[in-house]
């Protein structure tokens, strides 16, 4: 796995296509580069306690076959209005350009709090685009097993039959087995 590109404006290109994209998105902190580094069991992406750490989308190339695809965070970074807009259209000129060899977006939400405003709307602009994609619920350690399982009803209760919803830890490592098994079937790895 190598780190072979990095989009900062409208005018840098984007990496020949490979057999798919897996694309990793959610709010500032919610644990995109932790998870990156522990499907692939390196430390690749950059981690910072500092929300707003990824300022660019980043390619992973894994294995020659496919693009592990980090975006910047959304919500609540510490960054200039400016920054945010930047932001803002790399990732709308991402899905704009290479819509077509995304096989799934892992839509990373914290897993300890109810569906907030800023995932909704990632959510339904996912759906406008006509993209399939998962929901990685992070930082589900963090919560009591009894408050586990209610956030966990709460999110296939809000998204139904038609999603697949991965509790998922950095520290336990649940639901890594999930999405790599998601990653090797749509990517083509497993016959």
């Amino acid at each position: 796995m190598e780190l072979v590109k990095t989009i900062y404006s409208k005018k840098d290109k984007f990496p020949v296509p490979l057999n798919g994209e897996f694309v990793f998105v959610g709010r500032s902190n919610v644990g995109k580069s932790t998870l990156l580094n522990t499907l692939t069991g390196t430390n690749i992406a950059k981690i910072s306690k500092k929300p707003g750490k990824t300022a660019s989308v980043n390619f992973y190339k894994i294995n020659n076959l496919f693009y592990f695809v980090d975006l910047p965070g959304y919500g609540f970074a510490k960054v200039s209005e400016k920054e945010r807009i930047r932001w803002k259209q790399i990732i709308e000129m991402y899905f704009e350009s290479r819509f077509w060899n995304i096989k799934i977006v892992f839509l990373l939400i914290d897993g300890r709090h109810e569906l907030q405003k800023n995932d909704e709307q990632m959510i339904n602009w996912l759906k406008d685009l006509d993209l399939q994609f998962s929901i990685i619920l992070t930082k589900i350690d963090k919560l009591k097993m009894s408050e586990k399982s209610k956030m966990i009803s709460y999110y296939k209760r809000l998204f139904g039959e038609n999603y697949i919803i991965i509790p998922y830890s950095a520290i336990t490592k649940e639901g890594v087995n999930e999405i790599l098994n998601l990653v090797e079937v749509l990517g083509g790895a497993k016959n």
